[in-house]
């Protein structure tokens, strides 16, 4: 490909055109000759810029020496490189931004253009280039070209003052958009849904609503501090899904449809537990309008006054159930006797019902033989290691082998093996050891919908996973941490931007499809 130049005769003289060229071998003649890929129109109209940008782009993927080559040919023709920004992520999600009526969304809550303008580049940012706030600024000035925010130019490098107070002004417009979002977020989240669910592109079914909370922390060792009132600040210690109960920790819930795309989301202090959230989440997603919602949850989130407020209003649930929970109905729905039907994905399914009349439960035992054969695996491993343990207390006496035996009492892995004989010794328990075997690939579902068949129920449960992959697209594509922020609400406006842009990546293909 090569840039040539035509000229045609007009009323007005001789006029020269640009053109971006290349030859091939006309296969009638054999002779070559050009074609023209694209017109750059009048020479001296062409927009040079462009043409930095174009030479800039082609230049990455040549040698060093050819590039300088380059440069040099071009500083001959007076073209200097000035800078390049990219285009194409942040167009994309422009685009679906204002299809989706987005931007209206939020000029109704109150923000104004600028504003609005500010909120998107921060999801932009968490969708291309997840960073800090500060750094934002650096990135829609030097790096990614946002439609419609243009703030003036950053100062030179040597200006280091004046460059710091234009980066910190800009930030303060970023955390003045945070705070308006933060003013009204039950009311922004419920437009913006609408808005999407409008969208004549997109689908969303809500039928089945999935729900499951996450951790996220914070490398601080004190926490905020409570009301006075005995409710604590939102960043305290808890349990953790992080793997850092020694760090202060928000908990962070979320609802999703079966195809992973957010409803809401929510954020709690960080020792909120699952089972006492599900009043609130149900309260909430009443302005949904979400009709007919069966909410599938964990069994972090079973207990009977949660699975009656999921029935409230004519809902529904699927809930996983606790075996090991030591319920009657539990063990009753385990024991049952009956036969396995296979269906999709490799599940066997068994339906049990447990009670008469109002007492009634419906329970579904789904079991994987592929992972019933890893449970297996698993525990022999454990119990052989658990005998090469016991062989080794043989030879103790005294405070020694006390001190072991607490150490192995200690650890989860072992202590359900374990029991002490009549002479105080410990040793495998072969029944207990029977009992997880006729757990092995199995869990427990619980439903109140008896229109839904087992099949139905399993597969349904099975696609909570939706929730999980969205949790991880948050923590590791979206870089929802680190969060740098300490005051609640915007922490929770910065949940909020993270939701929105969940919203941009699950539907970015809809909509390019559409």
């Amino acid at each position: 490909m090569y840039l040539r130049t035509v000229t045609a005769r007009t009323k007005d003289g001789p006029v020269q055109y640009l053109q971006l060229a290349h030859n091939f071998r006309n296969p009638t003649t054999g002779q070559s000759q050009p074609r023209i890929l694209y017109n750059f129109g009048r020479l001296d109209q062409v927009d040079r810029a462009a043409l930095e940008r174009l030479a800039h782009s082609i230049r990455r993927f040549l040698e060093p020496a050819d590039a300088a080559g380059l440069r040099s040919a071009l500083q001959e023709q007076g073209l200097s490189f000035c800078a390049t920004r990219s285009l194409g992520g942040a167009w994309l999600l422009d685009r679906l931004w204002h299809r989706l009526g987005l931007d209206r969304a939020l000029t109704r809550h109150g923000l104004d253009a600028e504003l609005e303008r500010a909120v998107f580049t921060l999801v932009a940012n968490r969708a291309l280039a997840p960073s800090s706030k500060l750094s934002v600024t650096d990135w829609s000035a030097e790096e990614a070209w946002i439609p419609g925010w243009q703030p003036p130019a950053l100062p030179e490098p040597d200006d280091e003052e004046a460059r710091l107070a234009e980066r910190k002004r800009r930030a303060n417009l970023l955390y003045r958009a945070m705070d308006a979002l933060a003013e009204g977020l039950d009311a922004v989240q419920t437009q913006v849904f609408r808005a999407i669910r409008g969208g004549s592109f997109l689908d969303l079914d809500v039928d089945l609503l999935y729900f499951d909370t996450t951790t996220t922390y914070w490398e601080i060792e004190d926490e905020d501090e409570g009301d006075g009132e005995g409710r604590p600040g939102l960043r305290c210690r808890g349990h953790t899904k992080d793997d850092r109960a020694d760090a202060p920790q928000v908990v962070i819930g979320l609802a999703v449809t079966r195809a992973g795309i957010p409803i809401r989301c929510w954020v709690w202090p960080g020792n909120t537990a699952d089972v006492t959230v599900i009043g609130q989440v149900k309260r909430d997603l009443v302005g949904r309008r979400l009709g007919r919602v069966i909410t599938v949850v964990d069994r972090g989130f079973v207990s009977e006054e949660n699975l009656r407020v999921l029935q409230e209003q004519g809902g529904h649930y699927i809930a996983g159930e606790r075996m090991r929970s030591g319920k009657a109905a539990v063990r009753e729905a385990l024991g049952r006797a009956g036969r396995y039907r296979q269906v999709r994905q490799g599940l066997e399914v068994k339906e049990v019902l447990v009670g008469e009349g109002e007492a009634r439960r419906r329970y579904v035992v789904v079991r994987n033989p592929a992972e019933a054969e890893r449970d297996r695996r698993r525990r022999e491993a454990v119990l052989a290691e658990l005998a090469e343990r016991l062989r080794e207390l043989e030879g103790l006496t005294g405070d020694r082998r006390l001190r072991r035996e607490a150490e192995l009492l200690a650890e989860e892995g072992y202590r359900r093996y374990l029991r002490r004989t009549a002479s105080g010794v410990l040793a495998i328990d072969r029944d207990q050891v029977a009992a997880e075997a006729r757990l092995d690939g199995k869990y427990l579902l619980r439903t109140s919908d008896d229109t839904l068949s087992a099949e139905d129920v399993a597969l349904g449960y099975r696609q909570l996973q939706a929730v999980e992959r969205a949790f991880r697209t948050l923590k590791t594509t979206l870089d929802l941490r680190p969060v740098y922020h300490r005051l609640a609400d915007r922490i929770r406006a910065h949940v909020l931007l993270w939701q929105c842009t969940q919203w941009a990546v699950w539907l970015a293909p809809s909509s390019c499809l559409s």
